[in-house]
């Protein structure tokens, strides 16, 4: 697969909306889920019924999780969280570009691993996910910087 960051050995963000082909490809690869942050009417890709199809067909676990700017806050990534834990890793992300998917990844592991914002960001940089320019990098620092206790 082309245009994708590795968070770390359980957490694959495509870094564009997958189609058919990259989904059965996930799974040849060895995930076991994918994660769409995608909201219903978003343009592109498949519609969330037939990604759905797609990857169950493909033997991938799906869950659909759409995130917004308008309703990002710490109870939705929470949830997130929690879904995450229940799905069988390794697991493939994806929103429109990457970016919402690659921010949730990032919080997610911010929050197990206790790490500040500006270590979360630094560890998406240094994995060539680089959301310190972005609106969702600041709420990725804040997220991370309240679970860290701060």
């Amino acid at each position: 697969m082309t245009q994708i960051v590795t968070i770390d050995s359980n957490h694959i963000v495509a870094l564009f909306t997958p189609d058919e082909a990259a989904l059965r490809q996930a799974a040849s690869a060895g995930m076991m889920s994918v994660v769409n942050f995608r909201a219903a009417g978003e343009n592109g890709g498949l519609s969330i019924p037939d990604e759905r199809r797609v990857a169950e067909k493909a033997g991938l676990n799906y869950l659909h999780h759409p995130v917004t700017a308008t309703e990002l806050d710490d109870d939705h990534v929470d949830n997130f969280r929690r879904s995450l834990d229940d799905l069988p890793q390794p697991v493939f992300l994806h929103s429109a570009s990457g970016k919402r998917a690659g921010a949730m990844a990032l919080m997610a592991i911010a929050a197990e691993n206790g790490w500040d914002g500006a270590t979360a960001l630094a560890e998406g940089r240094d994995r060539g996910f680089d959301l310190s320019e972005d609106e969702i990098g600041t709420f990725v620092k804040a997220y991370a910087d309240r679970k860290a206790g701060l």
